[in-house]
């Protein structure tokens, strides 16, 4: 597994692997419809371009292709983790989210975390602040405004 900081030619291969692990992974626990709302198509690759760039932004690579990525800004929001599903299980998430939580120097770490992502967050310590539904394109999505206090365990 290498872990490394964001490079601009990667943002396609992870606007790939975030549509691919939205309609696949996530798809156990949302429906069809909700799936396509989240995940249209490939995301408008220069603007998360711009956000990954702005962010502190850490990609995974195995097997000589990205693995899974994950984003954090300066407020401590971690933005976007995602691990494609060929590489699900491996401690790529816990490797890329322990490296987020360190790379600021902020009291805590937020996250709105889908409900396939609400357990992995649980286990590094995140609580639930509330459930909430989000709105994409017409479809109202349920997820969790989680946080961690830094200094707590995971």
């Amino acid at each position: 597994m290498e872990l490394r900081e964001y490079r601009p030619e990667d943002c396609r291969e992870m606007g790939e692997l975030f549509l691919d692990t939205v309609r696949t992974v996530n798809r156990r626990d949302y429906t069809e419809e909700e799936t396509k709302a989240w995940a249209p198509g490939l995301p408008d690759l220069e603007r998360w371009n711009r956000s990954f760039l702005d962010h502190y932004t850490l990609v995974v690579r195995e097997d000589g292709r990205i693995a899974g990525f994950g984003d954090i800004d300066r407020t401590g929001y971690l933005d976007r983790l995602y691990v494609g599903r060929d590489f699900q299980g491996r401690g790529i998430a816990t490797a890329i989210c322990r490296r987020l939580e360190e790379q600021f120097p902020v009291e805590r770490v937020t996250v709105c975390a889908s409900i396939t992502a609400r357990p992995f967050f649980e286990g590094r310590g995140y609580r639930v602040v509330r459930s909430q539904k989000v709105l994409r394109r017409g479809v109202y999505l349920t997820n969790f405004v989680m946080e961690k206090r830094l200094g707590e365990s995971g």
